[in-house]
């Protein structure tokens, strides 16, 4: 398919589908997927980032496993709206993912402060420590990316 505007994304799904939602970091990949009916985002592994070949092989492994429709990028968007090299490196990802997956449907979503949100919730809520919130923090923001997707879906 093609990397599509997020407020276009609704005229290229099927109806029902899992879509899955990534946030890329400098050393792992968060990954997140939803429930068919794309009610609520569950985190589901961090992928420690070595090529991006097998790191490719192994998202589309996992989206096959749960028929996944899409997928959401996080794009980290600086606080006043412009992007920078980040941003550009995520949409490199996507332009890649699609060289290996023409049929790959892609929309970005801002993800500012979804890590500083998660990490919040792990400390306040859970009183994580610094080594398990290291284990989750990355998959958390990849829910936490893709649930706001799903938000912003319903009221499309």
């Amino acid at each position: 398919m093609a990397v599509v505007e997020f407020t276009d994304l609704l005229a290229h799904l099927p109806r029902q589908g899992a879509l899955f939602g990534l946030d890329l970091g400098e050393k792992t990949i968060g990954i997140a997927v939803s429930d068919p009916t794309r009610t609520i985002s569950s985190p589901l592994k961090t992928l420690q980032k070595e090529k991006f070949s097998k790191d490719a092989a192994e998202i589309f492994k996992l989206m096959a496993v749960r028929s996944a429709v899409g997928l959401v990028i996080g794009l980290p968007v600086n606080m006043d709206g412009t992007e920078g090299p980040r941003c550009q490196s995520n949409r490199a990802f996507a332009r890649n993912l699609l060289r290996l997956n023409a049929e790959l449907l892609i929309t970005f979503w801002d993800e500012r402060l979804s890590t500083v949100a998660v990490n919040r919730v792990l400390i306040d809520e859970f009183d994580a420590s610094r080594a398990k919130r290291a284990n989750l923090v990355d998959q958390m923001a990849a829910s936490w990316i893709l649930q706001g997707a799903l938000e912003r879906l319903r009221n499309l």
